[in-house]
């Protein structure tokens, strides 16, 4: 147990809050301290690579674009594949894409058509868990193209904004791991 207080003292300890951005009213979580320090990032990227070895995934999704980040070193820890998921048109070849609506428009996000297949157990990793609507999105393609939903992990998630509940359907029962709740 006092791993787990160090390790949430640590990230804690390096998100800087920014206020008023992007629009005036946001408490904006910063993650770029966390990054530039190589103790904070590793205990990071340490705490996300378990989780993908105890949910027995076999390939690990990074949502655009702080997910690539975290999702990346994640893969190569756990010696698992990695995969992008990435907004609609900036990638070549065949795609599978799943729209999604935003607060106020929609999105669109897509990955390599090849990427994932029956057989494949993918936990999808971001930094922050918010509204839903993009991880959501991403569950719904990860299935569409034949692979199996080992979970959600990510590094932060805003309780206040509903995301788990939102999420939680389309999980259908796979794990949601936040490794800070706030």
């Amino acid at each position: 147990m006092t791993e787990l207080v160090d390790i949430t003292e640590l990230l804690l300890s390096r998100i800087r809050d920014v206020a008023d951005y992007p629009e005036p009213g946001v408490m904006f979580k910063d993650i770029t301290p966390l990054l530039a320090d190589p103790a904070a990032f590793t205990a990071l990227t340490d705490a996300l690579a378990e989780i993908v070895v105890t949910t027995g995934a076999t390939k690990v999704v990074g949502l655009e674009a702080r997910g690539f980040i975290l999702g990346a070193p994640v893969a190569v820890r756990a010696g698992v594949g990695f995969i992008p998921v990435r907004k609609a048109g900036k990638l070549p070849g065949a795609t599978l894409s799943q729209a999604y609506d935003l607060e106020y428009g929609s999105a669109e996000i897509e990955v390599h058509a090849e990427d994932l297949s029956a057989g494949d157990r993918v936990l999808v990793v971001d930094d922050v868990l918010a509204t839903g609507g993009t991880a959501e999105a991403s569950l719904q393609l990860i299935r569409r193209a034949g692979a199996e939903i080992a979970g959600v992990a990510v590094l932060m998630e805003l309780g206040f904004l509903g995301g788990r509940a939102r999420l939680e359907p389309t999980l259908q029962g796979a794990p949601l791991e936040a490794l800070l709740k706030l």
